[in-house]
């Protein structure tokens, strides 16, 4: 769990810093966030060990999750509804951002961290070799 909450709060870290190298370049293109909550998909019933199978896929999903269909809507939100806002997290909008209706998630001081945000991308650049000089930002 430990690294699966690691590589979201990258992902996070990663979408904020492209919104803000997007905005400070004056792309026309945008970065919204977007996550599904708390969904029932094959990921709890493969967790690592039988406990976590047990608590995520047997008891967790059918008390707590919601449909793979409606795990979609923030995705689909973001993707295509004109309300939705650059540097915006499109989030469940139930208690905890778990379930229920796309509605404007919040961001972790963390994921908007510039610091953070600067060595991700540079770290990066650095594992995929590619780089956006355009999103650089100006010294």
């Amino acid at each position: 769990m430990g690294f699966y909450n690691t590589s979201k709060l990258a992902n996070a870290i990663f979408g904020w810093e492209l919104h803000r190298r997007l905005s400070a370049a004056a792309s026309p293109l945008h970065s919204i966030l977007a996550h599904p909550g708390y969904t029932a998909t094959n990921l709890q019933t493969s967790a690592t060990t039988p406990i976590w199978r047990l608590l995520l896929g047997r008891i967790g999903n059918p008390l707590l999750a919601q449909p793979v269909d409606r795990g979609a809507w923030p995705q689909l939100f973001a993707a295509t509804d004109p309300a939705a806002r650059p540097g915006q997290l499109i989030a469940p909008g139930g208690l905890g951002e778990l379930r229920g209706h796309p509605a404007q998630g919040k961001l972790s001081a963390a994921a908007t961290d510039p610091d953070h945000g600067r060595r991700l991308w540079e770290l990066s650049e650095q594992a995929t070799g590619v780089q956006f000089s355009a999103l650089r930002p100006s010294s």
